[in-house]
């Protein structure tokens, strides 16, 4: 893969979400000089919001909008860059042809602001959607492929927190990982998604009891190991750079959205995008 991890300066990453912006002005037909920002210094409060200035009055206070206007201007921005991320079959197809030996699919949780939303647990008890049990807190589940650099190269769309990483895999990805293991990309992950099919390559499970694995398959596991330890740094590549993303407080539905804008942003960054897009 030719990405650069090296950062661009914040001034050209500013110039490329300012160009979107302005783009998806002349879309709509909007006049020029018809907003109250520029799509320049809509690009910065955008920005800022996904960097993790949370606090959407100030950030309208900043640049002279109203709250109402500054929400506006945000979730187009989010709109606006969520667009522009690859979808799985591409991103798939682009790993292929640069020649990757494998990707690693991972999961996450996204926190959120308490959501009382009812569901119904695979044993039949009620029980509250967006909770995890494992995390114990409330959150939206991500599932996202890396390339072996760690460099994310697909996000999926949100799971319900209380939705197992297996589960939401199998509602996003694992099929057309299927294919492409067929065409010579196998995948890693982690034991969450033990059972996942041909071609995900997991964990060897200690065996039950006292018996310990062999030395085969303890040299498998560590092998295994130390392939995905890298890739695994993706999530925390897009939450450590842009932190909204540790903490969501817009709607949990529109967690996919903002993963796939910051997974554009990232890759805009690494310099990692289509030549044309």
């Amino acid at each position: 893969m030719r990405a650069r991890w090296g950062r661009c300066s914040a001034r050209t990453l500013v110039q490329y979400v300012a160009r979107l912006l302005h783009e998806e002005r002349q879309l709509r037909g909007t006049p020029k000089g018809g907003r109250v920002l520029s799509p320049f210094w809509q690009a910065v409060m955008v920005l800022r919001w996904f960097r993790g200035e949370h606090d959407v009055p100030k950030l309208g206070r900043d640049h002279r909008v109203s709250r109402a206007t500054a929400y506006r201007y945000i979730h187009e921005g989010i709109e606006v860059f969520a667009v522009q991320a690859p979808d799985l079959p591409e991103a798939l197809e682009r790993a292929q042809a640069e020649g990757l030996s494998h990707v690693i699919l991972d999961g996450t949780l996204i926190p959120i602001d308490r959501c009382v939303e009812q569901a119904v647990s695979v044993k039949g008890k009620p029980i509250e959607a967006w909770y995890s049990g494992k995390a114990h807190q409330h959150a939206g589940n991500l599932q996202a492929l890396s390339a072996p650099s760690g460099l994310p190269l697909w996000i999926g769309e949100v799971e319900l927190g209380s939705v197992h990483d297996l589960t939401a895999a199998r509602a996003h990805v694992l099929g057309a990982l299927y294919a492409a293991a067929a065409r010579g990309l196998p995948t890693l992950a982690d034991s969450g998604y033990d059972g996942a099919g041909i071609g995900i390559h997991t964990p060897i499970k200690q065996p039950e009891g006292n018996q310990i694995l062999s030395p085969d398959d303890r040299t498998y596991n560590r092998l295994l190991r130390a392939l995905r330890c890298l890739g695994e740094r993706g999530f925390a590549l897009l939450k450590g750079r842009w932190r909204t993303l540790q903490h969501i407080t817009v709607s949990p539905s529109r967690i996919g959205d903002i993963a796939r804008a910051v997974l554009v942003l990232t890759h805009f960054e690494h310099n990692y995008l289509p030549a044309i897009r």
